[in-house]
């Protein structure tokens, strides 16, 4: 029977679902709708609110935690981070798509000036975020073999 407090399932499912979406992300067509992006806003959510939900269930295990205990725990919020981040960058994506594509329906007739970063430029940024989840779910098991990601 596993181990309900071994992270190393949690771990490997973060890992796999991070890399998932950010393949998600970089296979988006130029003409990407809304709707894809906001399915890709509640991934990067989903990812967040697992971490967190490893988080909570490490977190009690002992009153005093030791040193390795404690980095298990601080790699884990910053999965929690690198996903939260994600989300965040993937709905900046999707207001600014949102406010070009409201832009250039005002301006049927005349030129249009977009500032900003683009909504490209910021799923760019996201897959960056992405890339660091399973990096940190692979450092976990460096730090502590049980806890193995793959």
């Amino acid at each position: 029977m596993p181990d309900p407090t071994s992270p190393a399932p949690v771990l490997a499912r973060l890992s796999s679902d991070a890399s998932c979406l950010h393949q998600a992300l970089r296979a988006l067509p130029a003409d990407r709708g809304a709707s894809a992006l906001a399915a890709h806003i509640t991934d990067a959510q989903d990812l967040a609110d697992t971490a967190l939900r490893l988080f909570l269930t490490l977190s009690p295990r002992t009153s005093r935690p030791t040193p390795a205990d404690l980095l298990l725990l601080h790699h884990v919020t910053q999965i929690a981070k690198a996903a939260q981040d994600a989300a965040a960058e993937l709905t900046a994506a999707l207001a600014r798509a949102v406010e070009n594509q409201r832009r250039q329906a005002a301006a049927a007739s005349r030129r249009i000036v977009l500032i900003g970063p683009t909504p490209q430029q910021y799923i760019e940024s996201d897959a960056d975020l992405l890339d660091r989840i399973p990096a940190l779910c692979h450092a976990v098991s460096h730090d502590r073999p049980e806890a193995s990601c793959r």
